[in-house]
């Protein structure tokens, strides 16, 4: 077993506690910005479902994060306008319950980023059909929609989103295909079973449902690991970068950012990371520039989605 590897344990007390140590009296790894390729905007957390394992507690009745204004997105492009960044992102919750998300959207595609958007591609998102076609003819794959499938049997999909959550994201998805969108999924990667097993399973799906995704081609189809912030997972020092052979500028924060909005604060926020708005340790200021700086992965979550499960949430 890889001594980065813990066997279905509980995470002990003081693990993750000190942002500098580790519970072992190690030094911390951290990582800086060394570019900002995607800043990520929270569109909320209100959600047309309810998913078992949501890291970000979204529902039809949590607005932890309130609703982003387009005035805000507006403000944070205005900043970052010569910092030469790549991608926008738009996540949720839902993206498309979010009232000013089209002209969110078209604010970034107009200023020449590209444009993520992570949806379940169910009813928020088929009532912004006209305008979505729009911003396809107009800015054609600079938009990018990926769909959250959690697995591609029924079952596994709905277990975690909810019955009848399946048949109408697969529409969703027919849609966006037919349609000539650039077109991404994300699943989850499950104990037992192999990428290759996993990627396989997927093509059939797609190919059975006309839906154009290469599921062989890890932009395309996005597998995360398991997340369980409860799960033991080792903790990530300055001496693991060697180890496991890896550079922490390959990490998601060495590259990205994440704005949101929490309710009962007056303006949003920078956080360093999409996996964690909540968690003050991660709040890096007010503008994009203040947030330019050092961050401790001192929650589980660096560890086993980001170092040991190589993820990223951008394209």
């Amino acid at each position: 077993m890889s001594p980065f590897t813990v066997d279905g344990e509980r995470l002990p007390p003081g693990k993750f506690i000190d942002p500098q140590v580790t519970a072992k009296g190690e030094q911390r790894a951290s990582v800086g910005l060394t570019r900002l390729d995607t800043l990520w905007f929270a569109t909320g957390t209100l959600c047309n479902l309810a998913c078992a394992n949501c890291y970000i507690e979204s529902s039809p009745t949590n607005d932890a994060l309130v609703y982003m204004a387009a005035s805000d997105v507006t403000r944070f492009l205005d900043e970052i306008a010569d910092r030469d960044v790549r991608e926008i992102g738009f996540t949720g919750g839902e993206p498309f319950m979010n009232p000013e998300i089209i002209t969110m959207i078209e604010h970034a595609l107009s200023r020449g980023h590209e444009v993520l958007v992570l949806s379940n591609a169910m009813k928020p998102m088929r009532r912004h059909e006209a305008d979505l076609l729009r911003l396809r003819e107009t800015y054609g794959d600079k938009l990018t929609v990926r769909v959250s499938i959690d697995h591609h049997r029924q079952d596994v999909h709905e277990a975690e989103r909810g019955p009848n959550s399946w048949a109408p994201m697969l529409e969703g998805m027919r849609w966006l295909s037919a349609n000539g969108f650039s077109l991404a999924a994300a699943g989850r990667s499950l104990a037992g079973e192999t990428q290759e097993q996993a990627r396989n399973a997927y093509r059939l799906l797609f190919e059975a449902e006309g839906i154009a995704i290469d599921a062989f081609d890890s932009a395309r189809l996005v597998l995360f690991p398991e997340m369980d912030a409860e799960a033991d997972i080792a903790e990530i020092t300055t001496g693991c970068w060697d180890i496991l052979g890896k550079s922490p500028d390959e990490v998601m924060c060495a590259t990205q950012r994440m704005v949101v909005h929490r309710k009962g604060e007056p303006a949003p926020r920078v956080v360093a990371c999409t996996l964690l708005p909540y968690d003050p340790g991660f709040d890096l200021g007010d503008t994009v520039a203040e947030a330019d700086r050092e961050v401790p992965l001192n929650h589980p979550h660096c560890a086993r989605f980001c170092v040991l499960g190589g993820a990223s949430c951008s394209a």
